[in-house]
C-alpha cells in the first residue's frame, strides 16, 4: 500500500478502491452514530465524509456500519475446529480479529503446535494475534506434552503477531513469588500480560497485580469484578459455552467503568459458533439485557483493541484497518456484510471465499498411553469418606465435598443413586503410566461412561462413568482414534467424534464436526440427568488452577491449598 496514495484518496484527489455510501456509522471513539460515506484504499480506511469517486461503490442505504468485532480472549482449540474451519465459522459472524492464547495445543505439542496455527493464520481472512502461553504446563501437579520456560517465552514473543503473555494461571505461584513464574513475567515486561485470578481478593489480589498483570476473565460474581476494576484491572466479561458470567458482571458496566471492560468468550464450542455465533452472540445478549447497542459494540471493538495496543483497529477512522461489518438491525445485531482489509469476505451469513482444505497430516500422532489393565482403575478406600469433586451448574469452578462412599472389599464403587461417579485421568503424552482416580458429583450419569482427550490444559484423557468396564473401553477407543470424544454403554461405543490433530482438532468441515459433536452430546444426555454441555464440563475437571478440587493424572488437587491430596 502506498501511503502517499492513501493520503491522496483521503484528500479526495484520487478515487478510492471501495466506497461505502449512505452509512450510519457507529463511532466507537465517542459513542455516537453519524451519517456519511467511507472511502477505502487497499486495506485501510482513507476517510469519512462526502466522498463520491471510487472503483467500486456499495450503497448501504442507511444500514449501520461498525468496526469488525474483536474477540479479546479465546482458545480457538476449544472449537475443535481446524484453524481454517474456525475462521470460516467466526468471520461470517462479524469477527475480524481474535486474540488467542494457544496453551491448549502448546501443552500437547509445544512449539510445533504454535507453528501449526501461526502458519495457517497467515492464509485466512481473519486477523489472529497470539499471547505467548505462560503456563505450559499450568502447574507441577500434572503431566503435559511440553514445557515452556522463561527462555521459551522470550522465543515465543519474537514470533509473528505474538503480542503479549497469555493468562497467568499459576496465580499461587505469582502471589508466593515463585522464581520460575516471575522469570516468565519478567520476560514479557513491556508487553500486555493477561491474568487469571479466580476468587483472588484483598492482599492476595494486590500481590498478583504487583507483578504487572493487566486483566482478568475469571470473575464470576459482581463484587469480585468490582474489586478487580477498582484495583486497576481490565475486566474481561466472559460468556462462553460453559462459562457464563455476563448476567453477573454486566451491572458493573456504566459511564465510569465501561472503558475498562470488554467482552470475551474464552471457550466456545463449534456447535455454539454455528448456532449462536462468536463474540456477536455476547454483544447481542448484552443488548437484550439492556446495554446500549453502541456501548455493547464498543466493548467488542475499541476497548479490546486499546487494551491490547492494537491501535489500527476497533474504530472507523482514517488509517484504520478496513475491517468492517454492516448491520441491518442494530438492536438484534443482524450482520449482513463482513469486510476484511477492504475485501468483502462474507454476506448474509455465507462465506464468500473458496474454503481452505484443512490438512490432517500434521500433529496426528500425539496419543501415547502406557498399556494398562482394567484393574488399574480400582479406587482404594481410605476410610468411610472420600473427597468428591462437586460440579456447580453453569460454572467451571467446583466444590470440594467430603462424602460417605460405597466400598466393596476395600474398593470404592460408584454410587449412581447418590450421583457419585468414578472419575479417571489417564496420562497420554509420555506413556509414563500415570492414572489419576477420583469421584465426582453432578454429572447425573445413570449408565455408561464418557471420555475425552480434551482435558484442560494438559489434555490427558479424562473419563467419567458408572463402572470401570465402560470407562476402560472408552479410554481405549480414544487411544485408537488418536483423540476425540466418546460415549460408551455396556462395552459398546454409541457415539464418537474423532479429533486426530493433537487430540484436540478435527480436519473436517464445520458442519460435519458440529453434526458429530451434537450426536455425542445428545447421546450423552440420554444416559441420565445430565447437565448441558457435558463434554465441556468434563474438559475442565482436570484443570488444577480453578478452585476448588480437581483431578489430574497425578491425583486429586486441592486448588486452594495448591497441592496434591
Amino acid at each position: 500500500m502506498s501511503l502517499s496514495k492513501l493520503i491522496s484518496v483521503a484528500r479526495g484527489d484520487a478515487p478510492a478502491d471501495l466506497l461505502l455510501k449512505n452509512a450510519k456509522i457507529i463511532n466507537t471513539f465517542v459513542g455516537i452514530i453519524e451519517e456519511g460515506n467511507v472511502a477505502i484504499y487497499g486495506d485501510r480506511i482513507a476517510g469519512i465524509g462526502n466522498y463520491q469517486k471510487a472503483k467500486e461503490i456499495i450503497n448501504l442505504k442507511g444500514s449501520y456500519l461498525a468496526p469488525g468485532l474483536i474477540n479479546g480472549h479465546t482458545h480457538i482449540e476449544s472449537s475443535m475446529l481446524h484453524p481454517a474451519q474456525y475462521a470460516q465459522a467466526v468471520v461470517t459472524r462479524g469477527t475480524s480479529t481474535v486474540i488467542t492464547d494457544l496453551h491448549e495445543i502448546t501443552n500437547v505439542a509445544g512449539f510445533d503446535g504454535i507453528k501449526f496455527v501461526l502458519d495457517w493464520a497467515q492464509k485466512l481472512p481473519l486477523d489472529m494475534f497470539f499471547m505467548a502461553p505462560s503456563c505450559v504446563p499450568a502447574t507441577h501437579m500434572e503431566t503435559s506434552g511440553a514445557e515452556i520456560t522463561a527462555e521459551g517465552i522470550k522465543r515465543a514473543l519474537k514470533l509473528p503477531n505474538v503480542i503479549g503473555l497469555g493468562e497467568m494461571m499459576n496465580f499461587p505461584g505469582v502471589i508466593s513469588g515463585n522464581k520460575e513464574v516471575l522469570k516468565k513475567i519478567a520476560a514479557a515486561q513491556g508487553k500486555v500480560i493477561d491474568g487469571h485470578a479466580p476468587a483472588v481478593t484483598n492482599k492476595q489480589l494486590n500481590a498478583y497485580l504487583a507483578a504487572g498483570i493487566g486483566s482478568d476473565h475469571e470473575s464470576t460474581a459482581l463484587e469480585e469484578g468490582r474489586e478487580k476494576l477498582r484495583r486497576g484491572m481490565h475486566l474481561m466479561i466472559r460468556e462462553g459455552s460453559s462459562e457464563k458470567n455476563l448476567d453477573a458482571l454486566l451491572p458493573l458496566v456504566n459511564d465510569k467503568t465501561f472503558c475498562r471492560c470488554f467482552f470475551v468468550v474464552d471457550d466456545r464450542s463449534c456447535s455454539d459458533l454455528l448456532s449462536e455465533g462468536d463474540i456477536d452472540a455476547v454483544v447481542r445478549k448484552a443488548i437484550k439485557k439492556g446495554l446500549d447497542p453502541v456501548r455493547a459494540i464498543q466493548l467488542a471493538t475499541i476497548n479490546t483493541a486499546e487494551y491490547f495496543r492494537l491501535y489500527d483497529r476497533g474504530g472507523i477512522a482514517p488509517s484504520y484497518i478496513a475491517n468492517l461489518i454492516t448491520i441491518t438491525n442494530l438492536p438484534k445485531l443482524e450482520i449482513d456484510m463482513v469486510f476484511h482489509k477492504g475485501s468483502l469476505v462474507a454476506r448474509g451469513g455465507s462465506y464468500l471465499l473458496p474454503p481452505f482444505k484443512a490438512s490432517s497430516k500434521k500433529l496426528t500422532d500425539t496419543i501415547h498411553i502406557k498399556p494398562f489393565k482394567i484393574e488399574a482403575l480400582k479406587l482404594i478406600a481410605r476410610g468411610e469418606t472420600f473427597p468428591v469433586i462437586e460440579i456447580i451448574p453453569g460454572q467451571i469452578v467446583t466444590k470440594k465435598r467430603i462424602e460417605r462412599v460405597k466400598a466393596k472389599e476395600g474398593v470404592i464403587t460408584p454410587n449412581v443413586e447418590e450421583d457419585i461417579l468414578k472419575l479417571v485421568v489417564v496420562e497420554r503424552h509420555k506413556a509414563n503410566g500415570n492414572i489419576g482416580l477420583g469421584l465426582v458429583k453432578g454429572f447425573g450419569l445413570k449408565r455408561g461412561a464418557l471420555a475425552s482427550s480434551i482435558a484442560h490444559d494438559s489434555h490427558n484423557i479424562v473419563a467419567v462413568g458408572t463402572n470401570d468396564h465402560d470407562i476402560f473401553t472408552a479410554v481405549k477407543e480414544i487411544e485408537g482414534l488418536q483423540g476425540g470424544l466418546v460415549v460408551c454403554v455396556d462395552g459398546k461405543i454409541l457415539a464418537a467424534l474423532p479429533l486426530p490433530i493433537a487430540g484436540l482438532l478435527s480436519p473436517e468441515p464445520l458442519e460435519a464436526v458440529v453434526k458429530k459433536s451434537n450426536k455425542v452430546g445428545k447421546t450423552a444426555l440420554g444416559l441420565g440427568n445430565i447437565p448441558p454441555a457435558p463434554f465441556a464440563l468434563l474438559s475442565f475437571i482436570a484443570l488444577p488452577v480453578i478452585p476448588e478440587l480437581r483431578l489430574t493424572d497425578m491425583g486429586l488437587v486441592d486448588v486452594l491449598e495448591f497441592k496434591l491430596i
